[in-house]
């Protein structure tokens, strides 16, 4: 489904004006709710991701972001007593990656994640990034090792990792591990990626570093991030969500969100008058 840049807040009356540039739905969200046992996590969240857009999930601690995006791939299965509630349709299938009839391990595969800190396995730079690759079946040493490259290239880390291949990832550098993580998740070829506050843990430099390669990567794949960064947000998004309390308040394109949001709960959250 082609769309225009045309999102509205939860509940508005839909005033926002299209942007010139049609986007693709990737993913549509329908009266999502979760919930941790009988505790309600999250409570009738519909929103669209659109495809090959950075879309951003800002809110003050505990209000569902990380919660809301580990749903995309289903991570909340790892743990009983666990259960969704509503739909995530995911396009161009308009598949429902919710439904119990979908492998969520197949799910981890078409939408990767990479956490808020850098997590290489105890292994080569080479068999950190070969890892997903393997699970699927593939062991065939030349496809391996293209892929292997691209998914460096394409994390910006091909150039200090090539000579370094056989290197245990525990040294490299933090940054470099970060994006070690992001090349690991780019390598299954992702239709989503999901970013949970990547460069929280990170410094300034490599920071910068990571923001850059999302710009860039968001040409290949589609991204939604969580972070606590407003500036980070304004930077690198073009779609921003504002949830409070497992509600999502507000979404809409980035710079109207930032310059000029519909709801004074959103203004007060960006300006620091709020959480």
């Amino acid at each position: 489904m082609v769309t225009n840049y045309f999102t509205q807040a939860a509940g508005s009356d839909n005033s926002t004006a299209p942007a010139s540039k049609p986007v693709a739905d990737k993913c549509v969200v329908k009266n999502l709710n979760f919930f941790y046992g009988e505790l309600q996590a999250l409570k009738s969240i519909s929103m669209t991701v659109y495809e090959k857009q950075v879309t951003a999930l800002i809110g003050p601690s505990g209000c569902g972001k990380s919660t809301f995006l580990r749903c995309f791939n289903r991570m909340h299965d790892l743990y009983s007593g666990n259960r969704y509630d509503g739909e995530i349709i995911l396009h161009p299938d308009n598949e429902n990656i919710l439904s119990r009839a979908v492998d969520p391990i197949e799910v981890r595969m078409r939408i990767g994640m990479v956490f808020q800190k850098p997590n290489p396995f105890p292994k080569s730079i080479f068999e950190n990034v070969a890892y997903g690759l393997r699970i699927r079946g593939i062991n065939k040493r030349a496809i391996l090792e293209e892929k292997v490259e691209t998914a460096l290239r394409n994390a910006a880390l091909w150039g200090e990792a090539k000579d370094r291949l056989n290197d245990l990832a525990f040294n490299l550098s933090g940054g470099q591990q970060q994006r070690l993580c992001i090349a690991r998740a780019l390598a299954t070829d992702p239709e989503l990626l999901l970013f949970d506050e990547p460069t929280s843990a990170l410094d300034p430099a490599a920071t910068a570093s990571i923001e850059e390669l999302i710009t860039d990567l968001k040409n290949k794949v589609t991204i939604l991030i969580v972070t606590h960064n407003m500036q980070q947000a304004a930077r690198v998004s073009d779609f921003t969500a504002y949830m409070y309390v497992g509600e999502l308040i507000e979404f809409g394109v980035t710079d109207t969100i930032f310059i000029k949001p519909k709801h004074k709960q959103t203004e007060d959250y960006i300006t620091g008058r709020f959480g």
